[in-house]
């Protein structure tokens, strides 16, 4: 891809190639489309005292400049959102229509976190004899933000907007495997004038760099998106040394569907919403609980939907979905379906890999699955769909929370009743009734359980950013 960008580190306000490089791979043709820097400690190093001095400046700098820099930044990606969508697309393979999407959603987080900057306020505490308390909220320090391939631009742009509108300064960890999508913020934040060490970007091999930064004292912050497994070694790693962590981690999110849904409308608009990012999504609707007495037809409609579609080459006009985002997860979906066969599921669609070159994999739908199939308890990340029939609202419930998870969940029902029964017993961060859309800039991100703690977005998306600290003031000396 000749307009592919070149992938570089950004440390200290400038760009900087390194020794040491790996392979960018297309996942639709498996082509090699960019090498990716791979940062040594000496990097490390430097992003670490760039940052330090980028938090200096940062923090001094008042509320609304810090703002306008931000919605600067906003104006240039949005500029550019063709160019960005083509480098996710040939990168992550998702289709240029929900690459465009993302670059938007992207300038969204930029857009609401500057706006939440000015409103940082602290509070005056009423007292008694003549002591006053003031309470106030401060930049919490240099971030460390590590974020996931499946949104190449979106993710690293909820970590950046959080830590910006804070006043902190970060250093940006983002996907080996999608990285043009954290080139092109940076590149949109040097020509906004961000001061130099305010945003710094590093690629290389995962573990190297989190066990590096994270045992750093100017550290403050772990701000991670990704899988449960990580997040909980990585929240040890920063225990350690006491270092605070925003963990947004994995989820495996139920869906009930209860009898008196319209059917046909729920099925269709559940199987487009699976297969939107080739389910590499952890708000993902996956476990689908339907009412014995729709099971049927909702099965069947879902089914047609999942057929019908169209997978390919995310360039190619009118394909809904793209590959599998990396190799290694198609050998993982098939072991998942394997499993679930043979123990008794039915393989209502899909199943396997689709050609021989790409990482293509059928939108698969699997039902009547038993509760000991792994594919139960363990967050498929690809287009798998499971529908179990139940006998009531009782009963989904019961199997929606037994899971370790708690991202997101979703419900189908016109009842009032049902609707306030599953607000207060289904175990997520995030619960949406006859929609699947699981946040939006301005609402509150993250999960419970084993899915992570703290949140993005929304007025309480900066408090993991910021301290704290209570200042109390007498008029005499006592």
């Amino acid at each position: 891809m000749s307009d592919y960008p070149d992938l570089q580190l950004y440390i200290g306000g400038a760009w900087r190639k390194t020794a040491q490089d790996m392979p960018v791979i297309n996942p639709a043709t498996e082509a090699e489309i960019g090498r990716l820097p791979v940062a040594g400690q000496g990097d490390l190093e430097d992003a670490l005292s760039a940052a330090q001095e980028g938090f200096r400046i940062w923090r001094a700098t008042p509320p609304r400049a810090r703002a306008d820099v931000m919605l600067r930044a906003a104006a240039l990606l949005r500029e550019r959102q063709e160019e960005i969508a083509l480098s996710i697309t040939a990168e992550h393979g998702k289709p240029l229509p929900q690459a465009r999407l993302e670059v938007i959603r992207g300038c969204e987080f930029f857009e609401w976190d500057a706006g939440e900057a000015v409103r940082t306020y602290g509070r005056v505490i009423p007292s008694a004899r003549g002591v006053s308390y003031v309470v106030h909220h401060e930049p919490v320090g240099v971030v460390l933000g590590l974020s996931p391939w499946n949104f190449p631009m979106s993710q690293p742009c909820r970590k950046i907007a959080g830590a910006l509108a804070s006043g902190c300064s970060i250093i940006l960890k983002a996907a080996e495997e999608t990285p043009a999508g954290a080139m092109h913020i940076v590149r949109a934040f040097h020509y906004a004038g961000l001061p130099a060490g305010v945003l710094n970007l590093v690629f290389g091999v995962p573990a190297q760099i989190s066990d590096f930064l994270i045992r750093q004292e100017p550290v403050r912050l772990v701000a991670f998106t990704g899988s449960t497994a990580v997040g909980r070694h990585l929240t040890t790693l920063a225990s350690e040394h006491m270092t605070p962590v925003l963990m947004e981690l994995g989820g495996h999110a139920p869906v009930i569907v209860c009898e008196d849904t319209e059917v046909e409308k729920a099925a269709v608009s559940c199987a487009i919403r699976k297969y939107r990012n080739a389910g590499q999504v952890c708000t993902s609707p996956t476990r689908f609980f339907v009412h014995e007495s729709i099971f049927e037809p909702f099965a069947q409609a879902f089914v047609k939907r999942a057929k019908a579609t169209i997978v390919g080459d995310g360039m190619d006009a009118g394909v809904e979905m793209g590959p599998l985002a990396n190799e290694r997860r198609v050998p993982a979906l098939t072991a998942l379906v394997e499993d679930a066969v043979a123990k008794g599921a039915d393989l209502l669609a899909g199943g396997a890999r689709l050609g021989s070159s790409g990482y293509f994999f059928e939108p698969t739908v699997l039902a009547n699955v038993p509760a000991d199939a792994r594919v139960m308890q363990e967050e498929p990340f690809g287009p798998l769909a499971v529908i179990n029939p139940v006998a009531d609202l009782d009963a989904a419930i019961a199997q929606a929370n037994g899971v370790p998870y708690g991202l997101a969940a979703y419900g189908f029902t016109n009842r009032a009743d049902y609707i306030e029964r599953m607000t207060h017993e289904v175990e997520a961060g995030n619960i949406s009734f006859n929609t699947l859309e699981a946040s939006l800039p301005e609402t509150p991100f993250g999960g419970v359980k084993s899915s992570g703690y703290g949140r993005e977005g929304g007025t309480e998306g900066l408090e993991n950013y910021m301290n704290v600290k209570n200042i109390s003031h007498s008029i005499e000396i006592v």
